[in-house]
């Protein structure tokens, strides 16, 4: 990547573990700051919706950035974000709602979490380049093959 507005701003490329792993823990890191000075100011009564989605906004989009770039990275497109992220929201709402018998769907959740885990924190990428661009672990060259 060549850029931080790159890296946390586009949905183009590739990145490799060791950039995921690095802008992820950036994120949280500010995002626990956000919230440490949140909870220091009394929380959020008294302060308008707004200004706290205009806060956490560009860190969402930043992760899903970086999240779709590890999923290119695999040769996979950013569609199993909506399994990864979208599936295991719905299945906590559904499971909200059964109580006590939605065991089942909590595991369901918690592999499917874990799957996510390992597919963009813990899996190489595909070597050479692939259809979402060159391999970042491989220098480039200036001179043809």
């Amino acid at each position: 990547m060549s850029s931080l507005a790159q890296l946390f701003f586009s949905y183009r490329g590739r990145i490799n573990r060791e950039i995921y792993w690095l802008s992820t823990i950036g994120l949280l890191a500010v995002f626990a700051a956000l919230v440490s000075i949140e909870l220091a100011d009394g929380g959020i009564i008294g302060k308008p919706a707004l200004i706290l989605a205009l806060a956490y906004f560009p860190l969402l989009w930043g992760q899903l950035a970086i999240s779709v770039k590890r999923l290119h990275d695999r040769g996979k497109s950013a569609g199993w974000l909506l399994l990864f992220v979208l599936l295991p929201i719905f299945l906590e709402l559904i499971a909200k709602q059964l109580g006590g018998s939605a065991i089942v769907l909590l595991l369901i959740n918690l592999a499917i979490s874990g799957w996510a885990f390992v597919e963009l924190g813990l899996r190489p990428g595909t070597r050479g380049p692939n259809d979402y661009g060159p391999d970042p672990l491989q220098p480039v060259s200036d001179t043809p093959a």
